[in-house]
């Protein structure tokens, strides 16, 4: 079943120009912004370097490309590299040298006018050898494959397992054995897999080209169980590595690999022309109407809210940044008004929005509201949207900028519990395609009604001022130290000041961006004038799955 080929209609325009914000410290916002993003931008940098200029010079003097040039090969030209984790292992392991993007890239770009997901090892970074963080990456990108039905490219040059920290990385259920388990999976429901063997590629890592459709070995590349040291202190058998495991061996004895390749470009080539005898279908998910630019300017995105204060503002003003046209279709408008829910064309996708709204409302009954907070009547509004979009067929974009449900006894009294599960249950059995973008805060169970990550959103993406923890930071760092003095005796204040500043620089780092990008709790943080691009190559990638099963909504109280 395809989504309903519908049009939005009576769309109101959104927006107001920069001079119309009131109560909005414009200049502030955008110098605290400007700071992040330089920041953001200079890692960027370090990251495409890899393990730096010394490593790369030694792979090209193996006559090899490195993984961003091998990726950059298989492109179309004039087509981008839509690149998920780069910030994977970031300011990790380093006792042993954070690895760059975690020593393995995976991106999805176009190769002979097909999106395909690409896997490539990073023999720059330690080798290309897997840190738990590595697996995760690599595991992600599978599944975003599975869940999008891209073909895999699997670009293998690697050590295997990073040995120091080999119980990080063997025998759990995430850990190396579910690469080849997904290998299976990903077979099993029809997703074509390449593997390039271009470097080495050693013990159970082997198992991964042989379990792909098509195996390509490049003259000078090795596989083998088991290398030539340790053949020789298992069986007392003396081999070279060329002849044990080399291109020749795989190829006209063994019969493992199916092609080889005189060097990285060949091979490169073979799987281009691989994919361009793929029948990969044109059955698409989505209609995709006129693609209409929004009114208002993407560059002023960063002068919304402050990066450090997240104070008030209409999401709206956001959404009239993104959204084509500025045009934006409201849901139960003045309902549950903390929550912000409409329908929209999104590069001339329909699409529909789940917002938290930062202003200080007054309901309907007298009462304030306070921004980015989910109240009963806000939670049961986006449930019932949220399976109003399953009905219609149409994806959902849920940006976050929510402290987390109300507390507090008339919350309590009024179903606060029962309400926040509706919208949580209609979170999880949603079948439509979920994208998530943090632009503010996500905190505590607001993320789950949000589509966080452990509810399975297709993409999930960050801005530079994402805060991703179970409460901010002040709160936390108060009910720390209070613990933590209820322990102690004759605590000056002064002493209890230090406690609280010790506790919370240490909390306030764990909920940047940063941090939580790189352990892949979000799938790349994103500069916020690249917003719309970013979300629009989304919806095309998401729109190369051509069916969604029938939505079944669990029992919940009402």
């Amino acid at each position: 079943m395809t989504i309903l080929e519908i049009g939005v209609i009576s769309m109101s325009r959104i927006g107001n120009k920069i001079e119309d914000w009131k109560n909005i410290d414009v200049k502030n916002n955008e110098e605290s912004f400007n700071l992040l993003i330089k920041k953001y931008n200079e890692n960027i940098a370090d990251f495409l370097k890899g393990g730096g200029d010394r490593y790369i010079e030694k792979q090209h003097k193996k006559g090899r490309l490195t993984a961003r040039e091998r990726i950059d090969y298989l492109k179309d030209s004039g087509t981008d590299i839509h690149e998920i984790g780069i910030f994977a292992g970031y300011n990790m392991y380093e006792e042993y040298g954070s690895p760059a993007a975690a020593g393995v890239v995976t991106a999805i770009l176009k190769i002979s006018g097909v999106d395909c997901m690409v896997i490539a090892n990073d023999a720059t970074v330690k080798a290309g050898a897997y840190f738990e963080v590595s697996l995760k990456k690599t595991l992600r990108a599978q599944k975003i494959a599975l869940e999008n039905k891209l073909p895999i490219i699997y670009l293998v040059d690697s050590a295997g397992v990073f040995l120091p920290l080999q119980d990080q990385v063997f025998p759990d259920e995430a850990h190396f054995g579910r690469i080849f388990f997904n290998n299976a999976k990903l077979s099993s429901h029809g997703i074509p897999q390449i593997a390039s063997v271009m470097g080495p590629c050693i013990a159970g890592g082997a198992y991964l080209p042989v379990m792909c459709d098509k195996y390509i070995i490049v003259k000078g590349a090795s596989m083998f169980l088991a290398g030539p040291a340790l053949v020789k202190a298992a069986i007392g058998q003396e081999i070279s590595q060329e002849e044990l495991g080399g291109s020749h061996t795989h190829t006209a004895i063994s019969g493992t690999a199916d092609y080889e390749a005189k060097d990285d470009l060949e091979a490169l080539d073979f799987i281009k022309n691989m994919i361009s005898n793929i029948n990969h279908g044109e059955k698409k998910l989505m209609k995709r109407f006129e693609i209409k630019e929004p009114v208002f300017k993407s560059s002023e995105l960063i002068k919304i809210f402050n990066t450090n204060l997240m104070g008030q503002y209409d999401v709206r003003e956001i959404l009239a940044r993104i959204l084509d046209a500025s045009k934006f279709y409201e849901y139960k408008k003045d309902y549950g008004k903390t929550l912000v829910c409409g329908t929209a064309r999104l590069g001339g996708f329909p699409i529909g929005i789940v917002a938290n709204q930062r202003l200080v409302i007054k309901n309907n009954n007298g009462g304030m509201q306070l921004g980015g907070v989910i109240y009963s009547d806000s939670a049961d509004k986006g449930a019932r949207f949220i399976m109003n979009c399953n009905q219609d067929r149409i994806p959902i974009l849920f940006i976050h900028d929510v402290n987390g449900f109300m507390v507090g006894k008339d919350s309590e009294w009024g179903g606060i519990a029962k309400d926040g599960a509706k919208m949580v249950n209609a979170v999880s059995n949603s079948v439509v395609p979920k994208i998530s973008l943090i632009t503010g805060g996500s905190y505590g169970a607001g993320n789950y009604a949000m589509s966080g990550r452990a509810y399975e959103p297709r993409f999930m993406y960050s801005w530079p001022s994402a805060k991703l923890a179970v409460m901010g930071g002040d709160q936390a760092a108060k009910t720390l130290m209070q613990i933590k003095v209820s322990k102690m005796s004759d605590v000056t204040d002064e002493k209890k000041q230090e406690i609280y500043n010790e506790i919370k620089l240490n909390y306030d780092n764990q909920t940047k961006a940063e941090y939580g990008a790189a352990r892949m709790w979000v799938d790349e943080i994103i500069d916020p004038i690249e917003t719309r691009n970013v979300l629009i190559r989304t919806l095309e990638i998401i729109n190369n799955q051509n069916t969604l099963p029938v939505p079944r909504f669990s029992v919940f109280q009402c």
